[in-house]
């Protein structure tokens, strides 16, 4: 198989994530590119850490957001050889398991053209009851807008073939309307979006992932009226 390329862009991890990228090198994965977003001086161990293991890391000197964080390492990425078929981002803070990255890889295999998304099981009790409505309204939303049905369009754990990489790069937005923005575009270039299930990690109980899965949701629906807005020429 076909190995792909790890982007996890970090704003202050779990230590676990020392562990966890140790994990996934096991994985059909040719590197590990971590991008640590302007974390707190006293995570700069583990960063030094995920590097001694023979990992690249990118720092940014203060925090620009997901988005900006990402776009570094495609930069570094396309411009640097490498043999991956594409990309996966994983996010830093235990909401993917390696089993979820596992399976991505393996659904490359079937859908190779196109964007992957790892679709996350809301009626998993680790979710709020609001967060599982809320999703689902932007789902509609996004279908309404763009008319494309998509479970999850604010799930972090995405593959992206390689064929993508050079406009994924040049994708608007510094933090979590990168996301979003990135459906839109791939839509507008008529890229396949497949989805899968995933939601084998298990959230801290009260935990809030503000960085990797935005849980803003007034946020998320605002962009995608930008988006529609921008797409029929208005202003």
């Amino acid at each position: 198989m076909e190995p792909v390329v790890v982007l996890i862009p970090a704003l202050n991890p779990l230590p676990t994530i020392i562990e966890f990228v140790e994990k996934l090198e096991k994985l059909a994965v040719e590197k590990i590119i971590i991008i640590n977003d302007g974390s707190d001086e006293k995570y700069k161990k583990t960063f030094k850490t995920l590097h001694n293991n023979g990992h690249v890391v990118l720092t940014h000197e203060q925090n620009y957001g997901k988005g900006h964080s990402i776009k570094t390492g495609l930069r570094y990425l396309l411009n640097s050889p490498f043999h991956g078929k594409g990309i996966i981002t994983v996010g830093a803070h235990g909401q993917h398991s390696v089993l979820d990255v596992e399976q991505m890889i393996s659904s490359t295999k079937i859908f190779s053209d196109g964007i992957i998304l790892g679709v996350r099981e809301f009626k998993n009790s680790d979710y709020s009851v609001l967060h599982h409505l809320h999703n689902r309204a932007n789902s509609m939303l996004f279908e309404l807008f763009f008319h494309k049905r998509l479970l999850d369009i604010q799930t972090g754990l995405r593959y992206v073939p390689r064929q993508h990489l050079a406009w994924l790069h040049q994708v608007k937005g510094e933090s979590f309307s990168f996301d979003t923005n990135m459906l839109v575009e791939a839509i507008r270039r008529k890229v396949q979006l497949y989805e899968v299930p995933i939601g084998h990690a298990k959230l801290r109980k009260n935990s809030v992932i503000y960085y990797d899965e935005v849980m803003h949701p007034a946020k998320i629906s605002q962009q995608l009226w930008v988006n529609f807005r921008k797409n029929n020429g208005r202003s």
